[in-house]
C-alpha cells in the first residue's frame, strides 16, 4: 500500500522536527569543533598537513559513500529504526574518538562515526519530508533545519576553543554523548515509523563503485603533493576513480532499483541543487580549513580566540539560514541562491585579490560575507532536492543531496589542502602561507560563482517544467512496479 501516514498534530510535528535537528546538531557541531582542534591534534600526534586533512576527510568520505545506502535502507526497513541505530553508533564512536591513542586510531574511529552519521541526516530529512506534507510548512521546517547548521557553526568554534584550551582536544567529542542519548530516548518515544511502500533491493555493486570512486579520488588528491602528481601510485588511484565513475554511469541505469537513480538528474533543479551543494560545501570545507590554519599557525592565536574570530561568519549563517527557508517557502529558491552566490564569490575574491587576512577589517568583512552566503545556500538545496520527488523515494532523494554536501566538503578540504601544501613546500610555513593560499581563495571564489550561475539557470520556468516531468515519470514507474509486485506478474 502507498505510504500515507495519518498527519500528526502540529505540536507533535514540531517535536519530531526538534528531535531530527538534534541529530543534525551533533553531526554539524562535530565538524566545526574539530576544525578548531586541528592544530592541537597535530601537535599531540606530530601530524603533517595531510594527516590533518585525513581527520576531516576520513569522516566525510565514509559519510558520502554510505549516505545513499542508508537512505534506501531506511526507506526499506523503517526510517525510525535506522535513525536509532545511527544515534547509537555515532555516540559510541564519539567516545572512542576521545580515547584515541594515535592519529591512525583517531582516523579509524572517525570513520566509524561516519557510519553512524550516514544513518542520521538523510534519514532525518526523509522523516521531516514525510511529517511535513504541506510544501510551505515543509520549506519552513527545512529553514529551521538549516538554522541548526548556523547554530552549530556559531557554537562550534567557541565551544571547541573553550574546551581545547581548558580541558584538551579530546573533550570536544564528549558533547555528543548527552545530546545523542537524549535524541535516542526521544526518538523511541515520539518519532513515528515510516517506510516506502515498496522495498528497494540492495545494490552491492553500485555501493562498491561509489566507495571506490570517492576513496580513490580523495586519496589521490590528498597524497599527490607528497607522492608527486605523476607518481605511479597517484596515477593508479586516479585511474580507479575514473573507471569507477564510468562503471556507475554504465551499470546503474540497467538496474530496476539502482542505488543511484540517475533519472533524478533529468530534473534541472535537482541536478543544479546537486552541483550547487558540491560547490557550496567545497567552499565551506576549504574556508574552515584555511581559516583555522591561518588564525592559529600563522597569527599564533589560541583555539578560543581563533573561534572568536570565526564567530562573525557563524553568526551570519545562523541569522540567514531561517530567512532563506522562509524565502524559499514564499518565493522559491532563486533569490536565496543568487544572494548566496554573490556573497560567497565576493568573500573569495576579497581574500584572493586583496589579501583580506592581512587586515583585521577586511578579515572581518570576508568572514561576514561568507557567512551570509553559506546561510542562504543550504535551504534551497535541501528543498529543491526533495520537493516534487515521490515521497516513496524521499530517503534516496534526501540522501543524494546529503551525499553531494559531503562530497563537496571532502573535495574542498582535499583540493585546498593539496594546493596549499604544494605552495608552502620547501618554504617557511608561516611566511609562505598567505601567498600560497591565494590560489585556494580563487578556487573558493570560483565555487561561489558556480553557485550564482547554476542558481540562475536551474530556478526558472524551463527548469521547473523538467522537474514536473521527471516527477511524473518517477511516479508512473513506481506505480507500475507496485502493481507488478502486487499481481505477481
Amino acid at each position: 500500500m502507498p505510504d500515507a501516514p495519518t498527519p500528526l498534530p502540529h505540536r507533535r510535528r514540531m517535536l519530531v522536527l526538534a528531535i531530527c535537528c538534534m541529530s543534525l546538531l551533533i553531526v554539524s557541531l562535530d565538524n566545526t569543533v574539530l576544525n578548531v582542534a586541528l592544530p592541537s591534534m597535530a601537535k599531540d600526534f606530530d601530524a603533517t598537513l595531510s594527516g590533518m586533512q585525513w581527520t576531516i576527510d576520513a569522516y566525510t568520505l565514509v559519510l558520502a559513500a554510505l549516505l545513499m545506502l542508508a537512505g534506501s535502507t531506511a526507506d526499506r526497513i523503517g526510517r525510525r529504526k535506522v535513525f536509532k541505530i545511527g544515534l547509537i553508533v555515532f555516540t559510541a564512536a564519539s567516545v572512542a574518538c576521545s580515547l584515541a591513542p594515535n592519529l591512525e586510531s583517531l582516523v579509524a574511529f572517525r570513520m566509524l562515526q561516519a557510519v553512524g552519521g550516514s544513518m542520521l541526516n538523510p534519514v532525518a530529512m526523509s522523516i521531516i519530508t514525510n511529517t511535513f506534507t504541506d510544501p510551505r510548512e515543509r520549506a519552513r521546517a527545512i529553514g529551521v533545519w538549516g538554522g541548526v547548521v548556523g547554530i552549530s557553526m556559531a557554537a562550534g568554534p567557541l565551544v571547541g576553543g573553550l574546551l581545547v584550551d581548558s580541558v584538551g582536544w579530546r573533550s570536544i567529542f564528549w558533547i555528543n554523548l548527552p545530546v545523542g542519548l537524549a535524541a535516542l530516548l526521544l526518538t523511541i518515544r515520539y518519532v513515528p515509523e515510516s517506510r516506502a511502500p515498496k522495498a528497494r533491493r540492495p545494490d552491492p555493486v553500485g555501493q562498491l563503485l561509489i566507495i571506490a570512486l570517492l576513496g580513490s579520488l580523495t586519496y589521490a588528491i590528498i597524497e599527490a603533493p607528497s607522492a608527486g602528481w605523476t607518481s605511479v601510485r597517484i596515477i593508479v588511484f586516479a585511474a580507479i576513480a575514473a573507471a569507477s565513475l564510468i562503471g556507475i554511469l554504465l551499470y546503474e541505469p540497467r538496474r530496476a532499483e539502482p542505488l543511484i537513480d540517475l533519472r533524478f538528474f533529468h530534473s534541472a533543479p535537482f541536478s543544479g541543487a546537486t552541483v550547487i551543494a558540491i560547490c557550496g560545501f567545497a567552499s565551506l570545507g576549504g574556508f574552515l580549513f584555511l581559516s583555522t590554519l591561518y588564525l592559529q599557525d600563522v597569527r599564533g592565536l589560541d583555539a578560543l580566540h581563533a573561534g572568536l574570530w570565526m564567530l562573525p561568519m557563524a553568526a551570519m549563517t545562523l541569522v540567514c539560514a531561517p530567512l532563506s527557508g522562509r524565502l524559499v517557502g514564499s518565493h522559491g529558491p532563486r533569490l536565496p541562491l543568487l544572494v548566496a552566490g554573490v556573497m560567497m564569490t565576493a568573500s573569495g575574491i576579497l581574500f584572493a585579490a586583496f589579501d583580506a587576512e592581512t587586515s583585521n577589517t577586511t578579515l572581518f568583512i570576508g568572514y561576514v560575507l561568507f557567512g551570509i552566503g553559506f546561510g542562504f545556500v543550504n535551504a534551497p538545496i535541501t528543498n529543491t532536492a526533495v520537493s516534487g520527488m515521490p515521497r516513496a523515494q524521499a530517503g534516496v532523494a534526501a540522501a543524494v543531496a546529503s551525499t553531494s554536501r559531503q562530497i563537496g566538503q571532502t573535495l574542498g578540504v582535499a583540493v585546498i589542502g593539496a594546493v596549499l601544501a604544494s605552495g608552502v613546500a620547501g618554504s617557511s610555513y608561516a611566511k609562505a602561507f598567505v601567498e600560497a593560499s591565494r590560489s585556494c581563495w580563487w578556487i573558493i571564489a570560483g565555487c561561489g560563482l558556480a553557485v550564482l550561475v547554476l542558481g540562475a539557470l536551474t530556478s526558472g520556468h524551463w527548469a521547473r517544467e523538467t522537474a514536473r516531468r521527471t516527477a511524473e515519470r518517477l511516479e508512473d514507474a513506481e506505480d507500475a512496479a507496485v502493481t507488478k509486485a502486487a499481481t505477481g506478474s
